[in-house]
């Protein structure tokens, strides 16, 4: 079966080659789960940072079912490592999902809730306070249906904790309607 497939390229040039790669990849997925729904797939290269070159990020959304998965990996300076490294724990994610819905496992994704800390508009990403006061990266792919210029430092949000390169991170970051 052909999976649905789509491909976007985010402040990057289209490249024949990333999406060769891509497209290797999220064909081995069904492999792992055969009622793959679809899968989007954004690569994207962060803005430059003053001491290092390049990074890419690379976010994949598997819908399946009754569930979307999602995994976003980003800091790589590489962007074929970024993509690997995305399509592997997706991979886990999606052996993961087969196994809940086999029954082996019974665990629940919980959303946490927060505050909009800080925010770093002109390099993507901010920090989320959560109530017990520590705090959680997120980067503006991360935000769903709202752009970096609609979220202001506190604004309520509920996300999921990701482990990331260098730490927890938010995901799937949805606003709370304003009163």
């Amino acid at each position: 079966m052909q999976l649905p497939l789509q491909i976007v390229f985010r402040d990057l040039g289209h490249s024949d080659a990333i999406e060769a790669d891509v497209r290797q990849k999220a064909e081995k997925l069904e492999q792992f789960f055969d009622h793959i729904l679809g899968c989007r797939v954004t690569v994207g290269m962060i803005q430059k940072h003053k001491h290092q070159g390049k990074l890419f990020n690379v976010r994949v959304d598997v819908t399946v079912p009754g569930a979307e998965l999602v995994i976003n990996r980003d800091r790589a300076e590489d962007v074929y490592v970024a993509t690997r490294d995305a399509f592997d724990a997706m991979k886990r994610k999606l052996e993961d999902h087969a196994r809940r819905l086999r029954g082996e496992v019974k665990t629940h994704e919980m959303e946490a809730a927060g505050l909009i800390a800080r925010i770093f508009d002109d390099e993507g990403y901010g920090f989320i306070e959560k109530p017990d006061g520590t705090e959680v990266y997120f980067h503006v792919y991360n935000l769903e249906q709202a752009d970096m210029q609609r979220v202001r430092v506190g604004d309520e949000v509920t996300f999921l904790e990701e482990p990331g390169n260098e730490g927890l991170q938010a995901n799937r970051i949805r606003l709370r309607r304003r009163a």
